[in-house]
C-alpha cells in the first residue's frame, strides 16, 4: 500500500548498508539498522492498538530512537506530535487535552507525574530515556522487524505542531503528508542535497527546523547525519570535519564565531551553512563571511 512519506523517507533505508547516523561517541547506525529499529517500534505501537489517524505525542530526549519513533508514526499513518522537552506538566496537560493522543512517550524520570496528566485523556504512557532505553524499547525488542505501512495519501494528516501562542492559546497546526513531502522536495532541490552530503545535526527535533527541515531533507536525499544530542560549540567543532552541511539557529553561529578554531581552513570542506527559526543579524552574516569565506543561507 502506498504511504507517501514512508515510501520516500524511510522505505529506502531497508537494506542500506551505508551509515545513516554517526553519534557523538563515534558509534554508527546503518540505514538498515535504523529501519529495523523503526519497524520494531511500529510493530510495538500497533500491538497497543495504534491505527491510522491516532495521535502519538512524544516529549523525549533527542536520540536515534526518538527519530525512529517519528518514522514509526509515519509508517502506521499515525499523527506525530513532538513536544518541547522543557514543557512543564501543566503545559503538557494542555497539549494532551487538545490533541488526545493514543500514546504519550516521555522520559522515565517524568513518567510518574505525567502519567496522571496522560490518564486524564486516556493516553497510554511509554518511556524513552536519553540512552534510548525505556518501556518502548522493551516492547519493541520482542516485536516484528518488518513494516506494513498504512496507506496514506498527500491529504492524510502526518503531524501536529503547536504554535507559539502569541495571540492566545497554542493551536495545533495540521501538517499533511503532502505538506511535509513538498517541503522536503523543494529544499533538497534548492539546496542541492545528494547522498554524498553529511548533515551536522545539532538541532532539537521537537520543532519543524530540526525534524521536518533537517531530518526530512537528509532522509529524502539519502544523505547521512552526524547526530548530536544538542548544540555545544566545542563538540560541533570536533565533528565539523565529518560534515558538508550545518543547519542551525543564529546562536549557533554567534557561538561558533567565539571559537578561535573557526577559520577558513576549518570549513574549507563545507558546502552549505543554513540558519533559520529567528533572524540572523547583519553583523553576524558579515563576520561569518569575513572569518570563513562562506555565506550563511538564511531560510
Amino acid at each position: 500500500m502506498p504511504n507517501l512519506l514512508f515510501d520516500a523517507l524511510f522505505a529506502p533505508l531497508r537494506g542500506r548498508a551505508g551509515v545513516l547516523l554517526v553519534l557523538a561517541d563515534g558509534r554508527q547506525i546503518t540505514g538498515d539498522a535504523f529501519y529495523r529499529m523503526l519497524a520494531h517500534q511500529a510493530a510495538a505501537l500497533a500491538g497497543l492498538g495504534v491505527v491510522k489517524g491516532d495521535r502519538i505525542a512524544a516529549q523525549v530526549p533527542k536520540t536515534p530512537e526518538a527519530l525512529a519513533l517519528y518514522g514509526a508514526a509515519v509508517a502506521l499513518g499515525a499523527v506525530f506530535l513532538p513536544l518541547n522537552t522543557a514543557y512543564t506538566a501543566a503545559e503538557v496537560d494542555y497539549f494532551l487535552g487538545d490533541a488526545r493522543p493514543k500514546v504519550f512517550v516521555c522520559e522515565g524520570s517524568k513518567a510518574l507525574g505525567l502519567a496522571v496528566v496522560a490518564g486524564r485523556y486516556g493516553a497510554e504512557v511509554l518511556t524513552m530515556d536519553a540512552d534510548g532505553s525505556g518501556s518502548l524499547r522493551d516492547l519493541a525488542e520482542g516485536a516484528a522487524d518488518e513494516v506494513r505501512p498504512a496507506s496514506c495519501s498527500a491529504d492524510d494528516l502526518a503531524a501536529l505542531l503547536y504554535t507559539s501562542g502569541t495571540t492566545g492559546r497554542s493551536k495545533g497546526a495540521m501538517l499533511s503528508h503532502g505538506n511535509l513531502m513538498s517541503n522536503a522536495q523543494v529544499l533538497a532541490q534548492e539546496w542541492r542535497f545528494t547522498a554524498d552530503d553529511v548533515l551536522l545535526h545539532a538541532l532539537p527535533i521537537f520543532h519543524t527546523h530540526g525534524l521536518f527541515v533537517a531530518s526530512n531533507v537528509a532522509l529524502l536525499s539519502g544523505a547521512s547525519m552526524v547526530w548530536l544530542a544538542g548544540f555545544d560549540a566545542a563538540e560541533v567543532m570536533v565533528h565539523l570535519p565529518k560534515a558538508t552541511v550545518l543547519m542551525g539557529v543564529p546562536t549557533f553561529y554567534t557561538r561558533l564565531l567565539d571559537a578561535p578554531a573557526m577559520t577558513r581552513e576549518a570549513v574549507g570542506h563545507m558546502r552549505l551553512f543554513v540558519s533559520g527559526s529567528a533572524p540572523l543579524l547583519a553583523e553576524t552574516h558579515l563576520e561569518w563571511e569575513a572569518r570563513t569565506g562562506h555565506r550563511i543561507l538564511e531560510r
